[in-house]
């Protein structure tokens, strides 16, 4: 069983990683160093497949965090 659930954890692993790096705006490099511009302060609705990757992100860091507990109590 314990087998089982690291291998769970490194593919959730991977998929929350890749479904992150979808994630990522065209802001630019400078919008990771804090620059703003107009582009980057208004806000921003989610639609089609950027709402579905955005909550494929929040179930799969549940379930990491759901896998995590179950791995330290099977421990």
């Amino acid at each position: 069983m314990q087998n089982f659930l690291l291998l769970t954890q490194i593919i959730l692993s991977v998929l929350i990683t890749i479904t992150i790096l979808l994630q990522a705006q065209s802001g630019g490099l400078g919008a990771g160093f804090g620059e703003r511009s107009a582009s980057t302060q208004s806000y921003h609705t989610r639609r089609g497949l950027e709402k579905v990757v955005f909550y494929a992100t929040i179930i799969l860091a549940a379930l990491i965090a759901l896998n995590s507990i179950a791995i330290l109590a099977n421990s």
